[in-house]
């Protein structure tokens, strides 16, 4: 049967089909996000992330953390990989390089390309990827695309028409959204380039119960792996405010159930927050105990803000190991795990030889 299937694709002239022992990688590589709860909600897994060679999106209001969160992931795919880079669209005219400076991303690394309307984007985008597709295989460097934002790119015909003084709304631009998504989703998924899109969110009018929808139509829906819902609240040291504290929900995940919930905080100084998170899931998984506002951590009594203020002292090893462990069970369908993405250490000892 084995040579059956191979004569049937034998002149298809597509180097990507062949049989799925071949054709499919037996692992899934994810980019690190810079924040362990965060990795969780989106991979299962602490030490995940977003999927290496699909399309994430990261949708809400406005000032919820939508970029400060593309950013802090471009920041940790570049330090995984010394010879990564990043193609950063951006559409709000906003990004400075100082702004870079001041998260500390390569600079020399980070290309950015200033997009107007989908069409632009889409257009080049995939001269990009198709550039990309050029380079010898073993000579590929890794790349990250990120879309800042969605919701802000116009139309062709919406900019012809601004121009000529008309207030007319271009009714195609859902579908060439859809079109966009259509024939980039494949290529970067063949050629495992990761892809970050930030977008807008609404409130839904009519609804019975207040609700929150994606803006740009269904393209970005269809094609996305996973969609992420981002709202905010203020953190506050005293009086003063010196971040937001993002509550992520899942909408969409190929990867880990619906409607998963974590919190991630955002730092106005510090960035994103790598620990924020792991505390209510200790106490959840039982690894901590937690009443009367403090947590029981090795048979001693302290209080959220020393866990927070110093977390590699709690946060050992074994500790982390038993937070992936319930990451797992809580976030992945059907309590999953993730060995082929974190193996396990003693496995990875035994192979090694060690």
């Amino acid at each position: 049967m084995v040579g059956y299937l191979n004569d049937l694709i034998d002149n298809l002239d597509n180097e990507y089909a062949g049989l799925a022992e071949n054709a499919l990688d037996s692992d899934v590589s994810f980019v690190d996000t810079g924040s362990y709860a965060f990795n969780a909600l989106l991979s299962g897994s602490i030490h995940g992330g977003l999927p290496g060679n699909k399309v994430t999106a990261l949708a809400g209001e406005s000032s919820t953390g939508k970029t400060f969160f593309a950013l802090g992931i471009a920041k940790n795919f570049l330090d995984m990989d010394k010879e990564a880079g990043v193609i950063y669209f951006e559409t709000e005219g906003a990004l400075t390089k100082q702004i870079l400076e001041d998260r500390d991303i390569d600079s020399n690394r980070f290309v950015i390309v200033p997009v107007t309307t989908i069409q632009e984007f889409r257009t080049q985008a995939v001269r990009i990827l198709e550039n990309h597709k050029q380079v010898p295989e073993a000579a590929r460097k890794p790349i990250l695309f990120c879309l800042d934002s969605l919701g802000m790119l116009s139309t062709t015909k919406e900019v012809a028409d601004v121009a000529e003084g008309k207030d007319t709304r271009d009714m195609t631009r859902a579908q060439l959204v859809r079109g966009a998504f259509r024939v980039l989703s494949l290529k970067l998924a063949q050629l495992d380039v990761p892809m970050v899109v930030t977008n807008h969110t609404y409130d839904v009018i009519g609804s019975y119960v207040p609700m929150k929808d994606m803006g740009g139509g269904g393209g970005l829906k269809y094609a996305a792996s996973t969609i992420v819902f981002l709202g905010k609240s203020k953190d506050k040291d005293g009086t003063e405010v010196v971040g937001n504290i993002i509550r992520c929900t899942t909408q969409k995940s190929r990867f880990t159930k619906e409607n998963s919930k974590v919190e991630c905080k955002l730092n106005f100084e510090k960035g994103l927050s790598r620990y924020h998170g792991l505390t209510d899931l200790a106490v959840e998984a039982g690894i901590w105990d937690a009443a009367g506002g403090r947590i029981t951590v090795d048979g001693k009594k302290v209080f959220g803000k020393h866990i927070a203020n110093d977390p590699e002292k709690y946060f050992t090893e074994d500790v982390l190991k038993k937070i992936d462990d319930y990451t797992k069970t809580k976030f992945m369908y059907g309590g999953s795990t993730l060995e082929e993405i974190v193996p396990d250490e003693q496995e990875a000892d035994d192979n090694t030889g060690e």
